[in-house]
């Protein structure tokens, strides 16, 4: 049974008194105001506001429509989630279509910035559909597809029952008329005498409650055309077996009074015994609650009657957890079905206030998934923040192995890019199929998904050892040249990562179990002394140096009161290995451990050499970096654009473009924070496409 609706239908629309050229064009004769009034007349069921009235009248008006005189935000997003709603109806028309309804279904309720336009949406469809009979066949077909496949289901979810069960009826008439006029037949009654009989049943059953001494609402309609053809075909059964026609519901205060009402009943009518459900005692697996039984009703009709607590009702009626799912057989979504409950209790309006309820938006509704378009047309959910890539791998596992780039909308992107609702993603592959190993590290941020890297994973186990000991051992020289650590000892990582050899190390790099940056990081935090020596005073004269490291930024052991400066031939940043150099007039030149130029400073003069630790951590360092790639329209545009993302300044810029072979070299000096942010952006300057190396200097 479909409970009846929750609002009294008006007899006809709320003036429009507060925009008066709009009223007087909705009143005037010819098509489109006709269509309009049927379209306020059907949303007046509903109790619109302004808004939603404005919006139905103005979207069935079309260009005949006045302007407003003042600007209304509100009617303007509205007006807006029409427009992307209609997109949603040309992707419906698609021959590929409708086997994803339920696909379009929520990707109509994730573009759609106000809630509200749904049942402007579903008022406007049901008004075409009335006055679709004299409509062309094919016109008439398509709106009765529409219906069927998105308006009807939607408003079955939002509890709007009279026009569901109206939307299904005619969406049947027109879709498959020849079985419509057989069950029509075969119901021997008109609708009306239809609903006079469950007004009498109604009646009788209050009376038979009160003398019994229970406080009971009964309401109730007869099944719909559609509803008994669904049944038909569910339980495989001819139209004389089934039970529920007609049917009412009763609500009670408790469970007590629950099963006191059916007694009532079945001593008021003779009950059918195999047709009597107890899903109070056993929940239906959705959590739905309720008493279901047949009768021989008066006239020796078969009558359904439902009883259940209130709270039960609410539970089935607001929590979206029972009715909709039980017909439709959808799965559950949480993010979508708080949307759903959300524009139900909207609907329901009474004791909330609305304003809260529509405050709330924005913080109990913000969608975990986000709903993306193949060029075919199919909707693709993923979690809000996945990627690309991870769509291809939700499209398709080959389509995943063999991606090598995307377009957004028409846009050639990054592979790290997170499309929004309604995006067109198109993926562009190659003839192999062959994943990127470092997709499978966080911090390059190709893959947000755990299953599309499970299969990527997946890929790079069914390589031989062999393989996966070359691969790895490229991924670490690649990042250790990339930082700078290129011949480093690799005991310290091993032992940090728990590995026990640097073959598993290999293997556990190439599988992407560990990343080259824990790798590097482990390598730079072994080189750190232990405990740093206290700081010693320093004059103020010597607070921050020429390069933009600050003075207490390093410790020279025993020494005080001494310029000290970055060395500019291998420009050291906090979690390097470090030593100074005195040098004659400019005070303490600090390098890399490593640097070569030191190497050969301290050779010459061994006497020079200063022990010299990180200080206090703060500021910023220069260090230069090169990239090679291909060159190509918005490399320096995308580079930079990273670059900024990690909000670190660019000191400098300089270029060399090799035009015969169409490569491009850049030195860029940047000023990072340490070690860590450095190893990070060289990290994801290497995904940039086009770019084949990423590498600090020096």
């Amino acid at each position: 049974m479909n409970p009846a609706p929750t609002r009294p239908l008006h007899a006809s629309p709320p003036a429009l008194a507060e925009w008066p050229a709009l009223e007087e064009a909705v009143a005037a004769e010819g098509a489109g105001p006709a269509f309009a009034r049927e379209a306020l007349s059907v949303l007046a069921a509903l109790s619109p506001d302004r808004d939603m009235q404005w919006a139905a009248a103005l979207v069935a008006l079309g260009e005949a429509a006045p302007a407003p005189s003042v600007p209304l935000p509100r009617l303007a997003m509205m007006l807006e989630g029409v427009r992307a709603a209609e997109q949603v109806w040309a992707l419906h028309a698609r021959p590929e279509g409708r086997a994803n309804a339920e696909g379009l279904r929520r990707l109509l309720l994730a573009i759609v910035r106000d809630l509200r336009v749904v049942p402007v949406l579903l008022a406007l469809h049901l008004a075409r559909l009335r006055r679709a009979a004299a409509l062309p066949e094919a016109e008439r077909l398509a709106l009765a597809r529409l219906a069927g496949d998105l308006l009807a289901p939607l408003a079955n979810r939002l509890g709007i029952w009279q026009l569901k069960w109206e939307i299904e009826d005619l969406a049947f008439r027109f879709q498959q008329p020849e079985t419509y006029q057989r069950i029509a037949r075969l119901l021997d009654e008109k609708r009306g005498a239809r609903e006079q009989y469950i007004e009498d049943v109604k009646r009788q059953l209050r009376e038979a409650l009160a003398e019994a001494g229970i406080a009971a609402d009964v309401a109730g309609r007869p099944k719909h055309i559609y509803s008994i053809w669904k049944k038909m075909q569910r339980k495989d059964v001819p139209f004389g077996e089934l039970y529920d026609i007609r049917a009412v519901r009763v609500l009670v205060a408790d469970v007590a009074a629950c099963y006191a009402a059916l007694g009532v009943v079945h001593q008021v009518w003779a009950p059918i015994a195999r047709e009597f459900d107890d899903y109070i005692a056993r929940p239906k697996g959705n959590g739905y609650r309720s008493l279901h039984t047949a009768v021989v009703g008066p006239e020796g009709r078969t009558l359904e009657v439902q009883i259940r607590t209130r709270d039960m009702h609410e539970q089935a009626e607001l929590g979206v957890a029972a009715h909709w799912r039980y017909k439709e057989g959808g799965g559950a979504d949480a993010a979508f079905e708080r949307k759903i409950a959300w524009m139900r209790q909207l609907l329901e309006g009474s004791e909330g206030d609305d304003a809260a309820l529509q405050a709330r938006l924005g913080t109990d509704l913000v969608e975990d998934r986000v709903y993306v378009l193949t060029p075919q047309g199919k909707v693709v959910d993923l979690p809000r923040g996945a990627t690309v890539v991870d769509f291809a791998y939700a499209v398709h596992t080959e389509v995943g192995h063999r991606c090598r780039g995307a377009k957004l909308n028409g846009r050639i992107v990054p592979l790290d890019t997170a499309p929004s609702s309604g995006d067109l993603v198109e993926i562009l592959t190659a003839k192999e199929a062959a994943p990127r190993r470092d997709w499978l590290h966080p911090a390059n941020g190709f893959l947000q998904t755990g299953r599309a890297r499970d299969k990527v994973r997946a890929w790079f186990h069914k390589l031989d050892r062999a393989q996966n000991l070359a691969d790895g051992r490229e991924l670490l020289e690649k990042e250790l040249r990339r930082v700078a650590l290129l011949g480093a000892d690799l005991a310290p990582a091993l032992s940090k990562l728990r590995l026990a050899t640097a073959d598993d190390l290999m293997i556990a790099l190439s599988l992407g179990d560990v990343s080259p940056a824990q790798v590097s990081r482990a390598l730079h935090e072994a080189q750190q002394p232990k405990e740093a020596p206290p700081i010693p005073a320093l004059p103020a004269a010597a607070a921050r140096d020429k390069v933009g490291a600050r003075s207490d930024s390093f410790v020279v052991d025993g020494v005080g009161n001494l310029l000290m400066q970055l060395a500019r031939c291998c420009q050291p940043v906090p979690g390097d290995l470090i030593a100074g150099y005195l040098t004659r007039g400019r005070g303490i030149s600090v390098h890399r451990a490593d640097c070569a130029a030191l190497a050969r400073l301290v050779a010459r003069e061994p006497d020079r050499a200063m022990p010299v630790t990180w200080g206090r951590a703060g500021g910023t360092y220069a260090v230069d970096v090169a990239i090679h790639a291909l060159d190509r329209k918005s490399l320096l545009k995308d580079i930079t654009t990273l670059i900024a993302q990690e909000g670190i300044h660019i000191n400098a810029i300089a270029s060399r473009n090799d035009e015969g072979r169409g490569l491009a070299d850049l030195t860029l000096t940047l000023k990072v924070g340490d070690f860590g942010q450095l190893s990070r952006v060289l990290a994801r300057l290497s995904g940039v496409p086009g770019v084949r190396d990423a590498r600090r200097l020096g």
